[in-house]
């Protein structure tokens, strides 16, 4: 068991704390009563992680005194949308949920999306804790209050910024999580590395076998960082009106795109997401913007991971038009997060044409 770490996001009457431990939930309830002055608690979760975790967090916020509820959504990204919301909506009001309660998102990103999507919304807001199950959900989706859901065009196209009251990182909850998953949640710790801190990623590079078998002396460190580099981007541009915050999405234009040709279905996010990052690297170095090397560097860690590195088999015509309605649009044109080098990025305005230009397409390899 380690000592806890806490971690300020830094948003003036908005901030948080985001706390990691390996030490359980058992403290979990008294936290969220101490942050959000809630009376009356709903947690919503996907069946797996509830029968896991559930339990727990349950009695733990019982024991605060707190009125409990467990909601269950159906797993996979293909739930995060408008009808989902809507149900969530429902089952607030039949228990009773009123301006003195809160929500608490118990799973992996999807999970922490829709929750924080329905406190932003429900009532006109709601507090709302995050206490992410997956890495990728640690150090990446639970923080910085980016909320949202999906519609059939493209991913996160309908949202809201809400920031969580707390951010509760327990990483024993990691040890149920499948190898494929791990792997997956790693691509956005490698990402924080690649865009920010050149240090990081080459301690990375250093461990990451030991990180993703969840060795605690490497693994909690490992997060650590990852969460303060979030924390740092996020509190220095909220809303993504300086152009910083959009440093996040390196990878996750052509991520998303994928993801949505495939229905949200069969590529874990993380996936997409490592696909994104090496294509960006590659056409950073195409466009004379990266030094040569920086792609097979980011595309050698990334396979050491197991994950895909290359553009499956696709439609292009398909994958153009998922890329024309990418959040990050202005024009005809998109703000493409491309590397200088390894540990510094910068937004350019491309067309969905230069992002993919149909020479660039190659079968889908999967990492070694």
């Amino acid at each position: 068991m380690s000592r806890p770490r806490t971690i300020r996001v830094d948003l003036g009457s908005r901030s948080y704390p985001i706390r990691i431990a390996s030490d359980g939930l058992a403290g979990l309830g008294e936290a969220v009563a101490r942050r959000t002055g809630a009376t009356q608690v709903a947690v919503i979760t996907v069946p797996g992680v509830g029968r896991r975790y559930g339990g727990a967090v349950m009695r733990s916020l019982k024991r605060a005194g707190l009125r409990a509820h467990r909601i269950d959504v159906p797993d996979g990204d293909a739930t995060k949308n408008l009808g989902q919301v809507r149900k969530l909506y429902d089952a607030f009001l039949a228990k009773g949920l009123d301006r003195k309660s809160a929500l608490v998102a118990l799973g992996g990103g999807m999970v922490g999306d829709l929750t924080g999507f329905a406190a932003a919304t429900y009532l006109r807001g709601i507090p709302f804790v995050q206490v992410p199950t997956t890495i990728l959900s640690m150090v990446d989706a639970s923080i910085g209050g980016k909320t949202g859901v999906n519609l059939p065009q493209g991913k996160n196209l309908v949202g809201a910024f809400h920031q969580p009251s707390l951010v509760w990182i327990d990483t024993t909850t990691l040890e149920s999580l499948p190898r494929r998953d791990r792997a997956a949640g790693m691509a956005e710790v490698v990402k924080a590395g690649a865009i920010w801190d050149e240090p990081y990623f080459a301690r990375l590079e250093r461990n990451v076998e030991r990180v993703a078998a969840l060795e605690p002396e490497v693994l909690i460190p490992v997060l650590e960082r990852a969460c303060r580099i979030k924390a740092e981007v996020v509190a220095e541009d909220e809303r993504e009106e300086s152009g910083v915050r959009a440093l996040l999405n390196f990878g996750h234009t052509l991520a998303h795109a994928i993801e949505a040709q495939m229905g949200y279905r069969r590529i874990l996010h993380g996936e997409a997401v490592a696909i994104g990052m090496v294509h960006a690297a590659r056409r950073s170095e195409a466009l004379g913007l990266a030094p040569a090397g920086t792609e097979a560097r980011l595309a050698d860690l990334l396979a050491r991971l197991q994950l895909p590195t290359e553009i499956p088999r696709y439609d292009r015509k398909a994958q153009l038009a998922a890329i024309r309605v990418d959040k990050k649009k202005v024009g005809r044109q998109i703000h493409y997060v491309v590397l200088r080098r390894i540990g510094q990025a910068e937004t350019v305005l491309l067309s969905p044409g230069e992002i993919l230009p149909a020479r660039m397409a190659r079968p889908v390899r999967r990492g070694r």
